[in-house]
């Protein structure tokens, strides 16, 4: 399968186009072993919750004007992410304590996990948010050089292209001395404008689910929780500069909320390896805030099993 694509600008900051993969044919026609061309992008993005049972009809009321994304097959195509932080969680608690200017590095892989090997590409990316802008910059690297470069940190081989972004990442791994943290996976499916919104995107993700430990994406029988209640859906809207008044009036007429939620917090939080904050979705409804006497009380919750 290929890979969904989408317009960014490259790091020499002219347009290029990125595509998102679907599967382990890759995110570039050089050869394996050649690492693609680094890409950086802005956006802002909108989250909402959405009823599992409301998100079919509120992703046929999107097509009516938006596309599905091509290389987004019917059904959608998985997500995969393996975050790294602090042994004190740093990237966590910069999300909780919503510090305008924050980052996270993760290695992500698009498609079935159960087959990678150290030839497949991913992505390696650091994504930061700078006051209300999301920002990620990446770079497509087969996963044996992925691994090399964020676990055992060496300097793998690289374009004189990507060369700042690269040693930017292992500078900051060993400066930090950031480690596998969570793994998160989800079933994404992919709009994209049409005619005057062609910086709109919009993403359903359901089924998202993790784990704290085997970080590795070819594990063959990993045990993923839920992380996210399963019958709620994550809908970003994620625009270049503003939001369509027509999805403003969608998401009003259908009476949706904006939240403020991380996938990697509620892994975090889901797992214990941090107290519950006010971001945690609840088992039996959405956000909630919590005294901060509660969250202690709801630390040791577990998560829902059995999501693979």
């Amino acid at each position: 399968m290929v890979l969904p694509s989408r317009t960014v600008a490259d790091g020499a900051g002219r347009g290029g186009a990125v595509r998102e993969p679907g599967g382990a044919e890759g995110v570039s026609e050089r050869p394996s072993h050649v690492a693609s061309r680094l890409h950086a992008f802005n956006r802002f993005e909108l989250k909402y919750l959405v009823p599992v049972e409301r998100a079919a009809g509120i992703r046929d009321e999107l097509a009516e004007r938006m596309d599905r994304d091509p290389h987004s097959p019917v059904g959608g195509y998985g997500v995969w992410s393996l975050y790294y932080d602090t042994p004190q969680l740093r990237f966590y608690w910069e999300k909780i304590e919503g510090l305008k200017f924050r980052r996270k590095l993760r290695i992500r892989h698009y498609g079935d996990p159960g087959g990678v090997t150290d030839d497949v590409p991913v992505c390696v990316e650091i994504k930061q948010r700078v006051n209300r802008v999301t920002q990620k910059r990446r770079v497509t690297l087969p996963y044996g050089l992925a691994r090399r470069l964020c676990d055992h940190r060496e300097l793998v081989d690289h374009s004189p292209r990507e060369s700042a972004f690269v040693q930017e990442v292992l500078e900051l791994i060993v400066r930090l001395n950031l480690r596998p943290t969570a793994i998160t996976g989800y079933q994404r499916e992919a709009l994209v404008g049409r005619d005057a919104d062609t910086g709109l995107r919009v993403t359903l993700d359901r089924r998202v689910r993790g784990r704290d430990r085997d970080f590795h994406f070819g594990v063959p029988t990993p045990e993923n929780r839920f992380t996210i209640p399963p019958h709620l859906a994550v809908m970003e809207i994620k625009v270049n500069e503003r939001t369509p008044s027509w999805i403003t009036d969608l998401t009003a007429r259908r009476n949706l909320n904006l939240v403020r939620i991380s996938k990697y917090v509620q892994s975090v939080e889901a797992f214990g390896l941090a107290p519950r904050s006010v971001f945690h979705v609840d088992e039996s409804d959405g956000p909630r805030s919590a005294h901060p006497h509660e969250r202690s009380a709801r630390h040791g919750a577990s998560p829902k099993a059995g999501a693979q």
